[in-house]
């Protein structure tokens, strides 16, 4: 195991959706939730539902929408500080593509809460577990609407994480720093020693807490992201 001592950094902070692990492909995502509805669609139909659906933003993560219609303007802009918004908006784009499926768009929903609704990124356990071993202490921040405890346990990548910061929990969301700096308060770092890892500029807002960052690429689920990279750039910087 390597010396902790020898590491320049006290803590690494992953965002989560896009960072460690990727909604499954939004056609299969389609099948499964209209299966849960007790519909078998076939792959053409599941094809073109699926592409009006993420148009219009009803597949959480996948497209933000170009116009979200008046009656949803609030719980989209409350969706990562609120559980009851974050269902609202996308339940609510969901309900926005005609269908003749019922229940379909809360079944939609349903699915991003599962663990088989996602797909981790293939170098996510790895690197957690090779910076855990070295003694470097690990927290998820991440803007999201609902609990990613039960997912993580699923995965295994619970016990390799020692804060889990939600923007719906703390009222904070990327890229305002206070929310980095509950996450360094969390782990006990101190966040010049400490790098936030992400896909988007908000996960860049770490600078402004004093943190470094580093952005990587959001890649299809299951392809390698660079993740790998963070334990090497972790122990060099």
């Amino acid at each position: 195991m390597p010396d902790p001592q020898r590491w320049p950094l006290d803590a690494v902070l992953f965002d989560f959706h896009g960072t460690l692990a990727m909604t499954i492909d939004p056609v299969a995502w389609v099948t499964a939730a209209a299966a849960d509805c007790g519909v078998t669609l076939d792959r053409g139909k599941a094809t073109v539902l699926a592409d009006r659906l993420a148009t219009a933003g009803g597949l959480p993560g996948v497209d933000k929408p170009a116009r979200i219609p008046p009656p949803l303007a609030e719980s989209w802009a409350n969706r990562d500080l609120y559980e009851d918004a974050h269902r609202h908006a996308f339940t609510g784009l969901a309900a926005t593509v005609p269908c003749d499926i019922p229940g379909l768009a809360s079944a939609i929903y349903e699915r991003v809460l599962k663990a088989d609704g996602w797909q981790v990124y293939p170098d996510a356990l790895p690197t957690l577990t090779a910076l855990y071993a070295a003694g470097v202490k690990i927290g998820i921040v991440s803007n999201i609407g609902f609990d990613i405890r039960p997912l993580l346990d699923e995965w295994g990548l619970s016990p390799l994480c020692d804060a889990i910061v939600l923007s719906y929990e703390t009222g904070y969301i990327k890229p305002d720093a206070k929310i980095f700096l509950k996450a360094c308060a969390a782990l006990k770092a101190d966040p010049a020693q400490t790098m936030m890892v992400g896909d988007t500029q908000a996960d860049a807002g770490a600078i402004d807490a004093g943190c470094t960052a580093l952005i990587v690429s959001r890649a299809p689920a299951g392809q390698p992201n660079g993740l790998s990279r963070v334990y090497h750039l972790a122990k060099q910087r």
